[in-house]
């Protein structure tokens, strides 16, 4: 299926590894003009050459924190005017709800929930303007069933969540989709730290831990970021106009209710 989208500008944040690398190589072999970012120079340069010699053509990368008011100026000034933001932060760490301070809760919220918000701030009229857009937040599974040892995490992307259940309508109008992409267990870097967390909270080793979260997936693994990547890929493409304000959970069968 051509996706409709060659030739389109698309942001996507924390790229250089994981899902939102995911998301970055699928839009790049659909002829997506695409720019990545994320903190670390080293790894987002590797990971702009490796997609764009997979996909056939240039990806722009930039190093930044998009947390931060100078990250997403940066960011934006790397890639103006995007037709695609992909938003994305890597999640707050786990724990006891107890140990979390102030601090901890607003550095949450800055990455989970109000830098999405800015960024779909400061492109949402170009979008409107040029009556093509799409933004796709990476949330978490977590939204629909929270983690325990999740907490920062949970909150800080509900809030995003409720955010844009109001904003997505108002956009819809003039050609713009705002969709959010809840995963579930995946086999990246933060699925390992979350892994190592709950085996330090239960007192087992990572290996029983990692087998248990396993066997309660009905399709028997953990998901691969390619696949993360196709859902994003379509959720932007010419052809999802009509789809808006959704939350797309793709956890392989782990949520078990009907809605």
């Amino acid at each position: 299926m051509d996706l409709g989208i060659a030739g389109r500008r698309a942001l996507v944040c924390a790229a250089s590894k994981g899902l939102g690398r995911g998301c970055a190589e699928a839009l790049a072999h659909e002829g997506v003009d695409v720019t990545i970012l994320a903190r670390t120079e080293a790894d987002v340069a590797r990971a702009a050459a490796d997609i764009g010699t997979a996909a056939g053509r240039p990806v722009r990368w930039l190093a930044c924190d998009i947390t931060t008011p100078d990250g997403r100026a940066a960011a934006l000034a790397a890639c103006p005017d995007p037709d695609i933001l992909v938003t994305n932060a890597g999640g707050p760490p786990p724990g006891d709800f107890r140990e979390w301070d102030r601090a901890a809760w607003i550095r949450a919220l800055d990455a989970n929930m109000l830098t999405p918000i800015e960024l779909i701030r400061a492109t949402i009229d170009g979008m409107m303007a040029r009556r093509f857009g799409r933004v796709l937040n990476i949330t978490s599974s977590a939204v629909k069933a929270p983690i325990d040892i999740l907490g920062l995490s949970n909150g800080a992307r509900s809030g995003l969540t409720g955010f844009v259940a109001g904003i997505a309508r108002k956009v819809a109008r003039q050609g713009v989709t705002i969709n959010n992409l809840l995963p579930g267990n995946f086999d990246t870097d933060r699925l390992r730290g979350t892994m190592a967390g709950r085996a330090k909270a239960q007192g087992k080793d990572v290996a029983t831990v990692e087998a248990a979260m396993r066997d309660a997936i009905p399709v028997g693994r953990f998901g691969v970021p390619a696949e993360f990547g196709a859902l994003c890929a379509f959720l932007c493409s010419a052809h999802a106009g009509y789809i808006v304000g959704q939350n797309f959970l793709i956890d392989g069968g782990v949520f078990p209710g009907t809605f």
